[in-house]
C-alpha cells in the first residue's frame, strides 16, 4: 500500500511541475511575439527582458534554455528552428574592456545587439549565442559552441569560438 501511494504521489508531483511550467510559458506567449505552434520542449526554459522576442512557426526550444532581450534589442528566430537543451541567447553582455574592480555591478559598460536565427536552423546543446550575431538560414551550430560572429546560410559551424567547418552538401 505504501509503495502504491508513493507512486501516485510522484505522478501528482510531476504533473503539477509540468502544469506550473505551462503557466510560466503562457506568460511568455502573452509578453512576446511567439507563434502558437512554437513548442517549449521541456522545463526550466526562461525568456526575460523588455526587448522583443519574435519566434516563427513550428520552432522549439529545449530544457533549461534562456533567451534574454535587452530593452533596445530583439531576438528573432525563424520558422522550423530546432534549439536544443541548455542554450543561451543574449542581446546584452558586459563589455570585457573595463576595470570591474572600479565599478558597482550596475555601472558596467555593456555591449548590446540584436540576435537573428534564420529559418530551418539547428542549434545543438549547450550553445551560447552572444549579442549582435546573425545565423543564416538552414545553418547548423554544433553542440558546446560559442557563437561570437555571424554564420552564413547553409553553414555547419562549431567550436569556441564557433567557426564555419564546412557548408552543407545538399543534392536534390
Amino acid at each position: 500500500m505504501k509503495y502504491f501511494l508513493s507512486k501516485i504521489l510522484v505522478k501528482v508531483i510531476f504533473k503539477l511541475r509540468y502544469l506550473i511550467w505551462e503557466l510560466i510559458y503562457n506568460t511568455f506567449r502573452n509578453k512576446y511575439n511567439i507563434d502558437p505552434t512554437f513548442r517549449f520542449n521541456g522545463v526550466g526554459i526562461s525568456f526575460y527582458g523588455n526587448g522583443k522576442i519574435i519566434i516563427g512557426s513550428e520552432s522549439y526550444i529545449g530544457n533549461y534554455s534562456t533567451i534574454q532581450a535587452h530593452e533596445k534589442c530583439f531576438v528573432k528566430i525563424g520558422k522550423k528552428v530546432s534549439i536544443s537543451h541548455n542554450v543561451r541567447i543574449y542581446t546584452s553582455n558586459a563589455d570585457a574592456d573595463q576595470d570591474f574592480s572600479l565599478k558597482g555591478t550596475n555601472d558596467f559598460k555593456i555591449k548590446i545587439g540584436n540576435v537573428e536565427i534564420g529559418d530551418y536552423c539547428w542549434v545543438g546543446a549547450n550553445v551560447f549565442i552572444k549579442e549582435g550575431v546573425k545565423i543564416g538560414a538552414n545553418a547548423v551550430i554544433g553542440a558546446n559552441s560559442i557563437v561570437t560572429r555571424d554564420i552564413p546560410d547553409f553553414a555547419i559551424a562549431g567550436g569556441v569560438p564557433a567557426k564555419v567547418i564546412r557548408y552543407k552538401n545538399i543534392k536534390e
